[in-house]
Protein backbone atom coordinates (compact mmCIF):
# COMPACT_ATOMS: atom_id res chain seq x y z
CA UNK A 1 0.00 0.00 0.00
CA UNK A 2 0.97 3.57 -0.63
CA UNK A 3 2.56 5.31 2.39
CA UNK A 4 2.22 8.77 1.20
CA UNK A 5 0.79 11.31 -1.19
CA UNK A 6 -2.24 10.65 -3.34
CA UNK A 7 -4.13 7.39 -3.17
CA UNK A 8 -6.24 7.13 -6.25
CA UNK A 9 -4.53 5.20 -8.53
CA UNK A 10 -5.25 6.74 -11.80
CA UNK A 11 -4.30 10.48 -10.32
CA UNK A 12 -1.19 9.67 -8.85
CA UNK A 13 -0.30 8.23 -12.63
CA UNK A 14 -1.96 10.97 -14.30
CA UNK A 15 0.04 13.56 -12.19
CA UNK A 16 3.31 11.15 -12.48
CA UNK A 17 3.14 11.66 -16.37
CA UNK A 18 2.60 15.01 -17.09
CA UNK A 19 5.31 17.10 -18.80
CA UNK A 20 5.69 20.45 -18.99
CA UNK A 21 2.71 22.79 -19.93
CA UNK A 22 0.61 19.56 -19.54
CA UNK A 23 -2.95 20.14 -18.46
CA UNK A 24 -5.58 18.75 -16.25
CA UNK A 25 -8.38 19.93 -14.95
CA UNK A 26 -10.34 19.49 -11.86
CA UNK A 27 -14.35 20.03 -11.85
CA UNK A 28 -17.55 20.57 -9.99
CA UNK A 29 -20.22 17.79 -10.55
CA UNK A 30 -21.74 19.35 -13.77
CA UNK A 31 -18.90 20.14 -16.14
CA UNK A 32 -18.99 18.62 -19.59
CA UNK A 33 -16.42 16.42 -19.89
CA UNK A 34 -15.08 15.73 -23.84
CA UNK A 35 -15.69 12.19 -24.77
CA UNK A 36 -12.27 11.65 -25.70
CA UNK A 37 -10.50 12.99 -22.29
CA UNK A 38 -9.80 10.84 -19.94
CA UNK A 39 -12.77 11.42 -16.70
CA UNK A 40 -11.38 10.01 -13.61
CA UNK A 41 -14.83 10.30 -11.46
CA UNK A 42 -14.83 11.02 -7.90
CA UNK A 43 -18.39 11.66 -7.25
CA UNK A 44 -20.02 9.74 -4.25
CA UNK A 45 -23.14 12.25 -3.70
CA UNK A 46 -23.66 16.22 -3.37
CA UNK A 47 -20.05 17.60 -1.99
CA UNK A 48 -18.21 14.53 -1.33
CA UNK A 49 -15.58 15.11 -2.66
CA UNK A 50 -15.50 18.21 -2.47
CA UNK A 51 -13.63 20.83 -5.23
CA UNK A 52 -11.92 21.97 -2.29
CA UNK A 53 -10.68 19.03 -1.09
CA UNK A 54 -9.24 17.55 -4.40
CA UNK A 55 -7.43 20.86 -5.16
CA UNK A 56 -5.45 20.72 -2.36
CA UNK A 57 -4.99 16.90 -2.51
CA UNK A 58 -3.47 17.32 -6.36
CA UNK A 59 -1.39 20.98 -5.35
CA UNK A 60 0.68 18.48 -2.87
CA UNK A 61 2.25 16.67 -5.60
CA UNK A 62 1.70 18.25 -8.57
CA UNK A 63 3.56 21.77 -9.67
CA UNK A 64 1.30 24.01 -11.36
CA UNK A 65 2.96 27.22 -12.98
CA UNK A 66 -0.34 28.61 -14.52
CA UNK A 67 -4.20 28.31 -13.87
CA UNK A 68 -7.63 28.95 -15.47
CA UNK A 69 -11.05 29.71 -13.90
CA UNK A 70 -13.58 31.05 -15.27
CA UNK A 71 -14.56 34.54 -15.06
CA UNK A 72 -18.10 34.17 -14.09
CA UNK A 73 -16.92 32.95 -10.62
CA UNK A 74 -16.48 36.00 -9.07
CA UNK A 75 -19.53 37.09 -9.63
CA UNK A 76 -21.63 33.41 -8.90
CA UNK A 77 -19.19 31.92 -6.33
CA UNK A 78 -17.10 34.31 -5.02
CA UNK A 79 -16.33 32.15 -1.25
CA UNK A 80 -15.19 30.14 -3.29
CA UNK A 81 -12.75 31.97 -5.29
CA UNK A 82 -11.69 33.37 -2.02
CA UNK A 83 -10.64 29.67 -0.22
CA UNK A 84 -8.82 28.86 -3.93
CA UNK A 85 -6.38 32.23 -3.99
CA UNK A 86 -4.43 31.20 -0.84
CA UNK A 87 -3.82 27.39 -2.60
CA UNK A 88 -2.91 28.99 -5.70
CA UNK A 89 0.03 31.94 -4.29
CA UNK A 90 2.92 31.93 -6.75
CA UNK A 91 1.04 30.20 -9.47
CA UNK A 92 -0.57 32.94 -12.73
CA UNK A 93 -4.28 32.76 -12.44
CA UNK A 94 -6.25 33.77 -15.36
CA UNK A 95 -9.71 34.41 -15.71
CA UNK A 96 -11.71 33.18 -19.20
CA UNK A 97 -15.23 32.80 -19.58
CA UNK A 98 -16.58 30.13 -19.13
CA UNK A 99 -17.00 29.24 -22.52
CA UNK A 100 -13.65 29.24 -23.12
CA UNK A 101 -12.61 27.28 -20.52
CA UNK A 102 -14.83 24.45 -21.64
CA UNK A 103 -12.95 24.82 -24.86
CA UNK A 104 -9.94 24.89 -23.27
CA UNK A 105 -10.44 21.32 -21.68
CA UNK A 106 -10.55 19.38 -24.59
CA UNK A 107 -6.56 19.50 -24.34
CA UNK A 108 -6.48 18.49 -20.85
CA UNK A 109 -4.79 15.24 -20.21
CA UNK A 110 -7.65 13.95 -17.59
CA UNK A 111 -10.58 15.66 -16.00
CA UNK A 112 -11.36 14.97 -12.55
CA UNK A 113 -14.88 15.19 -11.77
CA UNK A 114 -15.48 15.60 -8.10
CA UNK A 115 -19.46 16.21 -6.09
CA UNK A 116 -19.08 19.82 -6.02
CA UNK A 117 -21.93 21.47 -6.11
CA UNK A 118 -20.51 25.39 -6.40
CA UNK A 119 -21.25 26.61 -9.38
CA UNK A 120 -18.28 27.63 -11.61
CA UNK A 121 -16.30 25.24 -8.94
CA UNK A 122 -13.59 24.55 -12.25
CA UNK A 123 -9.90 24.99 -12.93
CA UNK A 124 -7.42 23.91 -15.07
CA UNK A 125 -4.26 23.15 -14.00
CA UNK A 126 -0.38 23.69 -15.88
CA UNK A 127 1.87 21.83 -15.07
CA UNK A 128 4.95 23.54 -14.28
CA UNK A 129 8.90 22.47 -13.72
CA UNK A 130 10.41 21.84 -10.60
CA UNK A 131 14.08 22.75 -11.84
Amino acid sequence: MKKIGILNSEISKVISELGHTDTIVICDSGLPIPAHVKRIDLALKKGVPSFMDCLETVLLEMQVEQAFIALEMEQVSSKLKKQMEPLLDGVTVQEVSHEELKTLTHQAKAIIRTGEFTPYANIILHAGVIF
